[in-house]
């Protein structure tokens, strides 16, 4: 596991959820200055069996995960706890702070919605989401991060297949330490 402060992370669906709608699903992450965190999702599916929510204005919604949307967890290395970051196709999103795994979950209020963009073309949806990265991070010396990214698709039947960069044993589990598996060296 190298540190770098740009990097591009190919998922693969969880064994027991694996359908046949999707075709890949990669993540290029970035740290730009001053301090924000770019992620770059591309996926490569065949669209017209992929749910996708309907855009609207962009705002803070719970429960994105039920349908599908691109996810981060970003930890500090040398520090507990993390952050779960979810988007979603329609341009909503949510931000939860975690004192450890699963535990002391805590909606995150930051002053700047992330900013969200998608683009969809030729069986492909693109979505790129910026954060700052002082709105979440608790411990602001941190020097590197370690991040699980995955992605939760639905096909046109409702069933959902999870993606991620590394899979925990047993069923999904995107909270799991094991999925923190790409780590970054902030500038």
């Amino acid at each position: 596991m190298g540190f770098a402060a740009a990097q591009r992370a190919v998922l693969t669906a969880h064994p027991s959820t694996a359908g046949d709608a999707v075709r890949a699903l990669a993540v290029h992450v970035l740290i730009e200055e001053p301090g924000v965190l770019r992620l770059a999702y591309s996926l490569d599916a065949d669209l017209s069996r992929v749910r996708l929510p309907s855009s609207r204005a962009s705002g803070r919604t719970d429960e994105l995960w039920r349908h599908t949307c691109f996810e981060a967890f970003v930890a500090p290395a040398d520090a507990p706890g993390y952050c779960e970051l979810n988007f979603s196709p329609s341009l909503d999103w949510a931000i939860y702070r975690f004192a450890g795994y699963r535990e002391g979950m805590l909606a995150v209020d930051i002053t700047r919605a992330p900013e969200i963009s998608v683009r969809r073309a030729d069986g492909r949806l693109e979505l790129d989401a910026a954060v700052r990265l002082h709105e979440l991070l608790a411990q602001r010396s941190a020097r590197r991060l370690r991040l699980a990214l995955a992605g939760v698709i639905e096909e046109e039947n409702g069933r959902l297949s999870y993606w991620a960069l590394r899979h925990a044993p047993g069923k999904p589990d995107f909270h799991h330490p094991d999925g923190f598996a790409l780590e970054l060296a902030l500038p």
